[in-house]
């Protein structure tokens, strides 16, 4: 299930955030085990700002709402005077299990899903998928196949990372 707009979301921008809560075409997930419970797992996702100890070289921050439904999540990413702003709109919180957004951001496009599968022995399993609107135009689709392995291999580390923290207790 991809998360959609509408449902009740306040701040849901009109057509422009229907648009970006569609599918693009540059699709990436990451899995990862972790050895924690599922409830766990899923507060130290959605401790939003705590992202910035997991995914290198980024700042996160709440800008409107309080982390739930509704809310506005920015993150920035920045190597050296580069700098990537990704604005995301938390669509749908089920807790533990699954939290959606949408990346509305005028680079950033797309939804987003992460869910946490409650496994044997309290551990969990935790996919992040995302589904970018590819920028420019048929470039950016031939462009797709060179950057999506760096897309996915950074995903990975950076959940990876996260299960290593969650596992010892650093989050959330």
């Amino acid at each position: 299930m991809t998360p959609t707009a509408g449902g009740g979301s306040p701040g849901a921008e009109g057509a422009g955030f229907r648009e970006a809560a569609r599918p693009g075409s540059g699709e990436v997930t990451a899995t990862v085990i972790v050895d924690a419970p599922a409830e766990r797992v899923f507060a130290a996702f959605t401790a939003w700002e705590r992202q910035s100890e997991w995914i290198p070289f980024t700042r996160v921050r709440i800008v409107e709402g309080d982390g739930g439904e509704g809310s506005l999540i920015e993150a920035v990413t920045a190597l050296g005077p580069a700098a990537l702003r990704d604005e995301m709109r938390v669509v749908r919180v089920d807790a533990p299990y699954e939290v959606g957004v949408v990346h509305c951001g005028k680079l950033l496009r797309g939804p987003g899903v992460l869910r946490c599968t409650p496994l044997a022995e309290g551990r969990t399993q935790v996919v992040w998928h995302e589904w970018f609107h590819l920028p420019g135009g048929t470039a950016g689709r031939v462009a797709w196949p060179v950057v999506w392995p760096g897309s996915k291999f950074s995903l990975t580390q950076a959940l990876r990372k996260f299960g290593r923290l969650v596992e010892q207790g650093r989050l959330p």
